[in-house]
């Protein structure tokens, strides 16, 4: 999956990349042509806000989270995406 990462207010950090784009790849076990996704990283205040969007061929998917934790956030909505995905299947 062809994958764009965005931060800001948050100093970009190669680890937090590479676990976002590990964790998006599950998904191109669901998806049956190539699909992109953008993700942008924000912090605002003490919460940290992970939005990210699934575009591929009749998809375009969108899952939005907000916690104290980025790692967290991440991974909420990564499971929401997950969720919308095997709910259009």
């Amino acid at each position: 999956m062809q994958t764009s990462v965005t931060f800001k207010n948050l100093d970009s950090s190669e680890n937090l990349k590479s676990y976002v784009r590990d964790k998006l790849d599950r998904f191109d076990k669901y998806l049956d042509n190539p699909a992109e996704a953008t993700v942008k990283l924000l912090v605002e205040k003490h919460r940290h806000i992970a939005e990210i969007n699934i575009f591929g061929d009749r998809l375009n998917l969108m899952g939005k989270e907000e916690t104290i934790d980025r790692y967290s956030a991440n991974d909420l909505a990564l499971d929401k995406l997950e969720k919308q995905i095997k709910k259009s299947k």
